[in-house]
């Protein structure tokens, strides 16, 4: 008894939330990847610190951005982890509160990109990762994305549905290679229209594509740098690409719901999640790649994710304001050009 006291007054000591935030829980709206290793890194630890308990909802951003809305009148979550253009969309749709930065005591670590991704102070981002083609370098040479569209590459191509987090960044590099800057992404949709059934295949699931290519059934396919680690393992060479317009990408993001009851408590699960320790781990298990500056990994984690300073300024990324504004019209043009 005197042990569990001790113990008790131990974890106040270093997390000092008071004997109420003892009866309290936290709920989370999360991706459902990986799961076991967050529960691991992540959740465990800081139920463990803060002596609350920790409710996990997963499912794609799309999905836990509608859930959020139909309880806008009584949160049901208190912390998501969304994109970062549906973290604009929870933002102008009034689910969200701003961060406060000042309790943060990590924020001061993460790299500038990171602090205010949508420039409106409501998020924070926890990681960001590179979107490239993944190419079979013994079959072929990537110097440009055009290239995916070469004739004797073309049919051995899968490439990205439009629905899916990789498709638009993947598109407007396409569309930059093509000469069209331009949000609408109309030159390289109707270039892959003209190609439709050429291509292996418009994935919705990354999954698929490490199988594919071990079948010889693709040689390319634009991915995001979370995926890479598969590709790896495969016993054909493969390379990650680096075409003369650059990289994309994407960001994910940690917001606060509006009108939560337990928001300090939300803060402190943010400040945790981006800690220097927990970021660590997380990229090593090659989970996510670290938001925090500080984060230190070996070339061989490093080398299997998106990491460092000047790789997070050199991606090209689509602004959330030119993503929310243009995705009914990115399906349309899919939709009569490609038609999956």
């Amino acid at each position: 008894m005197k042990k569990a006291l001790i113990t008790s007054v131990a974890l106040a000591a270093l997390f000092p939330l008071g004997a109420a935030a003892q009866e309290r829980t936290l709920t989370i709206s999360v991706y459902a990847f990986a799961q076991d290793d967050y529960k691991t890194i992540v959740y465990d630890p800081f139920e463990a610190k803060c002596g609350c308990k920790l409710v996990v909802e997963t499912g794609n951003s799309v999905e836990r951005i509608a859930k959020m809305e139909a309880n806008k009148a009584n949160p049901v979550v208190d912390l998501a982890a969304v994109s970062m253009a549906d973290g604009l969309a929870a933002s102008r749709a009034g689910l969200i509160d701003k961060v406060d930065a000042s309790k943060l005591e990590n924020f001061s670590k993460l790299y500038d990109v990171a602090k205010d991704p949508n420039g409106d102070g409501m998020s924070v981002g926890y990681t960001f990762y590179a979107t490239s083609i993944a190419y079979r370098s013994d079959k072929m040479k990537i110097e440009s994305w055009a290239d995916l569209l070469k004739p004797e590459y073309v049919g051995h191509v899968a490439f990205p549905n439009v629905t899916t987090n990789q498709g638009p960044p993947a598109l407007y590099m396409l569309g930059l290679a093509l000469g069209k800057d331009t949000p609408d992404l109309k030159a390289p949709i109707e270039a892959l229209g003209e190609k439709k059934d050429e291509i292996v295949t418009f994935y919705e699931k990354s999954s698929q594509l490490v199988q594919l290519m071990q079948q010889e059934e693709i040689w390319a396919a634009p991915i995001g740098r979370f995926s890479w680690a598969g590709f790896t393992k495969l016993d054909v060479p493969v390379a990650w690409a680096t075409p003369k317009e650059g990289q994309t990408g994407g960001m994910n993001v940690l917001v606060l719901t509006k009108g939560s009851k337990n928001q300090d408590l939300a803060l402190q699960f943010m400040d945790f999640w981006l800690s220097t320790e927990v970021q660590t781990k997380l990229a090593e298990k090659l989970i996510d790649s670290p938001a925090n500056k500080e984060v230190k990994v070996s070339d061989q984690v490093a080398n299997n994710i998106t990491y460092g300073e000047e790789t997070a300024k050199s991606l090209k990324l689509i602004s959330s304001a030119a993503a929310l504004d243009n995705r009914n019209g990115w399906l349309k043009e899919w939709n009569e050009k490609v038609g999956q």
